[in-house]
């Protein structure tokens, strides 16, 4: 189907904030090579409205920003003038051609084989050379029906003033059967002239091989993103009229109980009202056993329950779903270049044209030094059909592609190229210490007055401390009101409650000013800590974070300390190990006292701890160990985000419970899946993995082509050779990135 024959349908512009750029992804087709990516993205940028555009050949996508009031259809119209076929991913594709490449390849093949024999039997002494009209005969089609979308493509490409692999392949094969024909015609009668109608038929049918297996392995690099999207099922059976009613899943609304039986995939996000069972999340998280869920907890659309009958209440549905976010966020990281990809641009805008007037110089050469201009012909022939930029132009999507998907089935989503090839050379890894390298779970284990003895002083500084929580969902809060519940302590009514970031809780209880808070604020509120400071001395050096309770007016005094416990996750240990034999120097920076910092990094190993920092004041210390090289920052993605934005790689963990989600996915380059902080030293490992595997096939890439048109303009390399080895270039480089797929992880090492 010609590409300018397509009726254009636009799409819907997706959703967003009014006056920001929006995001449009399209499919491509009929691009062949890194120079076709160049034209498409220099027509798209021609577009009124469009600011940004990058297409990636592995997926034939065709990613773009655009203001408010861009017209899609001018975009489309424009691709469709550079001569590729173009639709809105969302959109249903144009309907195959009646004979696909599987089948043109079969017919090639065939037609191709009569010509190619022969060549094979003079190895054995055996004289099987057709007739030259029938040698003719049989390539004619090969050329001109079968090879027609060379002639295409490469004629809309000549016309917009630029060249691409299609345009070498139709001239290298055109001057072959030109030449072939030529000598055909002017044969002398019952003379056998010298034919090269196999050369250009068989070099016509290596590259309709080189492009199916390319095609077959590029679809393997999407499996993860298929894997993911086959998590949601068409439909859910949700509860009305207190009836089970199974409706398509585009009608499930937020707020609706859907019903899931064992062994049935969750169709929603949701919160669990009814029952508790255990779930596979392993292809969304990354966890390969099961985790438990009860009333209460969240639960995400794609796990599947395993025993137990659950009722859940839907929170979010469709594009709004974590799997959904998912999906697109590895989609568009997929779509996006790696820096390193700029190389490759500036060489394929001129590789074309240089190669061109390579063939041309050869032709010239030989021709006019040796007099030989069959041999000129035949020459600049297998420099046209080597030099393909197919290789150059797989290269780094591939192995991006191969690499972010594998990533995402271990639960680590790589939301910006750039983080992943940047994470392969990092010296320094920050972590936060409260959610990331500890449960993030306190408990109360201290609560005195000034008098440890007195119960009564406890009582009150209990009551007075439950009072300035009440209502908080920060950790600390939760284990005092725990505490106080379960001490049989009723809260009193604080009015005039108010947070002070970094700092603590004030309020005013009972006539009276009160502050819950670190040692610092109570330092700034001249209160003095003296009569406790044994005792919180000897709490923190036990690992303990200790916070105070004080009376602001008339005279600021304190009631007493409050002791918190942590426990370090099962892996923490594990985890900061991995990352120091990376090579790699593992820093603490917490909000915590000193004392209770320095003995969880004793714990774990970890050397260099930066305590007692405020939320505003971590950026500043990322800033400050770049000094040291390439510096990631671990966090839970909530009062984070300035640190994770300030460090050359952003790491962000989101929580069981879903918190921090929406945060971590913005504020990050990476962010992980499940709270594990072994998977920051996973993600180190296949982002070196995935670069090494770039860097790979780059250096084959420029080899190849290095190599392989010296020999092809030195009469070393004929035709056929080239165009098997052209065909076999491209093929290698997608299936050394797919050897990404066999990675499982450092644990697995």
């Amino acid at each position: 189907m010609t590409p300018a024959a397509t009726a254009i349908a636009t799409p819907p512009p997706p959703a967003a904030a009014p006056g920001a750029a929006i995001e449009w992804r399209f499919a491509v087709e009929d691009m062949s090579c890194a120079s076709c990516v160049a034209r498409v993205e220099k027509a798209a940028l021609k577009v009124p409205g469009v600011t940004q555009a990058s297409v990636n050949l592995a997926n034939e996508t065709l990613s773009l920003s655009a203001a408010p009031g861009f017209v899609p259809a001018a975009l489309m119209a424009a691709v469709q003038t550079a001569g590729y076929g173009i639709h809105a991913l969302d959109a249903p594709a144009p309907p195959p051609p009646r004979f696909g490449d599987g089948a043109r390849l079969a017919l090639a093949a065939a037609l191709s084989a009569p010509l190619a024999l022969p060549m094979l039997g003079l190895l054995f002494g055996q004289h099987w050379m057709l007739n030259g009209w029938l040698q003719g005969l049989l390539a004619t089609p090969v050329q001109f029906v079968l090879g027609a979308r060379f002639y295409r493509a490469g004629f809309s490409a000549a016309r917009a003033g630029s060249g691409n692999m299609d345009l070498l392949v139709a001239i290298g094969t055109s001057a072959a059967y030109g030449l072939s024909a030529f000598e055909l015609l002017n044969a002398a009668a019952g003379a056998m002239p010298a034919l090269y109608f196999e050369g250009s038929a068989v070099v016509i049918t290596l590259v309709l091989l080189g492009k199916w297996l390319e095609a077959r392995a590029r679809r393997q690099t999407t499996s993860a993103i298929r894997a993911l999207n086959a998590l949601r099922p068409e439909t859910a059976r949700v509860l009305r009229d207190a009836q089970e009613v199974a409706v398509p899943l585009a009608e499930v609304r937020v707020g609706d109980v859907v019903v899931v039986r064992p062994g049935e995939r969750l169709a929603v996000d949701g919160v669990v009202i009814l029952g508790a069972s255990h779930l596979d999340e392993s292809l969304i998280t990354g966890e390969s056993l099961p985790v438990a869920r009860e009333v209460g907890q969240r639960v995400t659309g794609g796990a599947v329950n395993a025993e137990g009958l659950l009722h859940v209440r839907t929170t979010a549905v469709g594009a709004e779903s974590v799997l959904a976010r998912i999906v697109r966020l590895v989609e568009t990281a997929q779509g996006r270049k790696a820096p390193i990809q700029r190389l490759v641009d500036q060489v394929s805008a001129v590789f074309v044209p240089v190669v061109l007037l390579i063939a041309l110089a050869t032709l010239l050469g030989w021709g006019l030094g040796a007099g030989d201009w069959r041999t000129a012909v035949l020459n600049a022939v297998a420099v046209l059909v080597i030099a393909c930029p197919c290789a150059l132009g797989l290269a780094t999507p591939a192995a991006l592609m191969a690499g972010t998907g594998v990533a995402a089935q271990r639960g680590i989503l790589i939301t910006d190229p750039q983080a992943l090839e940047v994470a392969h050379a990092l010296r320094v890894v920050a972590f936060d210490k409260t959610g990331t390298l500890t449960e993030g779970r306190p408990r109360l284990v201290a609560a005195e007055g000034v008098d440890a003895a007195s119960s009564a002083q406890r009582h009150t500084l209990l009551q007075a401390a439950a009072a300035l929580q009440a209502g908080s969902e920060h950790p600390l809060a939760r284990a005092v009101l725990e505490a106080a519940k379960a001490a049989g302590i009723t809260a009193a009514v604080a009015g005039g409650l108010h947070a002070v970031a970094g700092r603590g809780m004030t309020g005013e209880v009972g006539g009276k000013v009160l502050r819950l808070g670190s040692a610092r604020w109570m330092a700034e509120s001249a209160v003095d800590l003296g009569p406790l400071q044994a005792r919180a001395s000897a709490l923190e050096s036990a690992g303990h974070t200790v916070s105070y309770v004080a009376v602001m007016s008339p005279a600021p005094y304190a009631l007493g300390l409050l002791a918190f416990g942590d426990t370090l996750k099962p892996g923490a240990l594990a985890a900061v190990q991995r990352i120091q034999r990376l090579g790699v120097r593992a820093v603490l920076i917490s909000g915590d006292n000193q004392g209770s910092a320095r003995a969880v990094a004793a714990q774990l190993g970890i050397s260099e701890v930066r305590a007692e920092v405020l939320p505003e004041d971590k950026a500043r210390i990322v800033a400050e160990l770049k000094g040291d090289g390439r510096v990631a920052m671990v966090g839970d993605g909530i009062n984070d985000a300035p640190a994770l934005a300030a460090a050359d790689v952003g790491i962000a963990i989101v929580h069981a419970d879903g918190s921090g989600t929406d945060l971590a996915m913005q504020a990050a380059g990476i962010t992980l899946m499940r709270s594990d902080p072994g998977l920051v030293a996973d993600a180190i490992d296949i982002s070196r993995r995935t670069t090494t595997k770039i860097r790979q096939n780059l250096f084959w890439a420029f080899a190849f082509n290095a190599i392989g048109i010296p020999l092809a303009a030195f009469g070393e390399l004929n035709p056929v050779l080239a165009g098997a080895a052209m065909a076999l270039s491209s093929v290698s480089v997608v299936s050394n990135a797919l050897l990404l797929r066999r990675w499982r992880g450092m644990a697995a090492r």
